[in-house]
């Protein structure tokens, strides 16, 4: 059971990163980002590629990759999704959407479907008695935690943060203090995008990084976000490490269920919390 506790905190940090990035787009520019899955491939990818090609090590790659995968969704936001921006919100899905499949089917050709291996950077592990304790995942945990909370603090107790509330409500007004809207809606865009590329480069040393990878994970972010609230940072979070846990539990006491449950608990709430399970705890974007 510890096990598998482990391992929904391990799944649960991933669902509570993507899920904040997730909600951050939306919440500031209404967007549903279909393409997060594709951007958390990249930075597994990239991770990758700085150490196949370059021999730059994962510790270097835990800075260098987001920063990379960020410019992508800078360029994507400025070229893909700045046109659609005063039209229904149908455009802006798809052309995400078109970009996840584009991204996903270039991976493919250039290195195949088949997982490529990333090594440890943590080796070893802790024996606690009851279970085995590999140091990598438990920094896994404490750093996507840190990070969790390090953006959460931004978003809510800071200026910045203040201002991109600001400019969902009211752009004219906030322009008219000579804040560049447009500019701070693409950089935060692309910090949201560059959330998914550090969580690709944590899952990189956990999971075979391999073109699919993303895809697979996608509707389970959709359905984090949707249970925590849209556009709620604090419910994206609490509800991916909350359904990552109830995911591993489930694996232990009735494992058939382990791939629906998360599900399930979305209809739930969609019925008697349709706004979220969050929704009205904190200030939404």
């Amino acid at each position: 059971m510890f096990s598998q506790l482990l391992i929904g905190l391990i799944n649960g940090s991933f669902y509570a990163m993507l899920s904040m990035g997730l909600a951050i787009i939306f919440g500031l520019m209404n967007v549903v980002n279909f393409a997060h899955g594709a951007q958390y491939m990249l930075g597994a990818f990239v991770t990758w590629l700085l150490l196949d090609a370059l021999g730059i090590p994962y510790w270097g790659a835990l800075f260098i990759a987001p920063v990379v995968v960020a410019a992508f969704g800078l360029i994507t936001e400025r070229i893909v999704l700045k046109p659609l921006q005063d039209m229904d919100h149908l455009y802006s899905l798809l052309a995400t959407y078109a970009v996840a499949l584009i991204v996903e089917g270039l991976v493919r050709q250039q290195y195949g479907s088949t997982g490529l291996p990333y090594s440890t950077p943590i080796p070893g592990g802790i024996n606690l008695g009851f279970m085995y304790l590999p140091w990598y995942r438990l920094w896994v945990v404490l750093f996507s935690l840190m990070v969790c909370v390090a953006t959460w603090v931004l978003m809510e107790y800071t200026k910045l943060g203040a201002y991109l509330r600001a400019a969902t409500e009211k752009p004219d007004i906030v322009e008219s203090f000579g804040i560049n809207v447009p500019r701070m809606i693409t950089l935060t865009y692309a910090f949201g995008v560059g959330l998914a590329g550090l969580s690709g480069v944590l899952a990189a040393p956990v999971y075979q990084v391999s073109p699919s990878m993303g895809s697979t994970l996608m509707i389970t972010i959709f359905a984090v976000v949707v249970i925590g609230g849209m556009g709620s940072i604090m419910g994206a979070v609490l509800t991916g490490y909350l359904l990552g846990i109830v995911e591993g539990l489930t694996k232990v006491f009735y494992p058939e269920a382990a791939n629906m449950v998360i599900f399930v608990i979305m209809i739930l709430a969609l019925i008697f919390r349709p706004n979220g399970l969050f929704s009205g705890k904190e200030r939404s974007l």
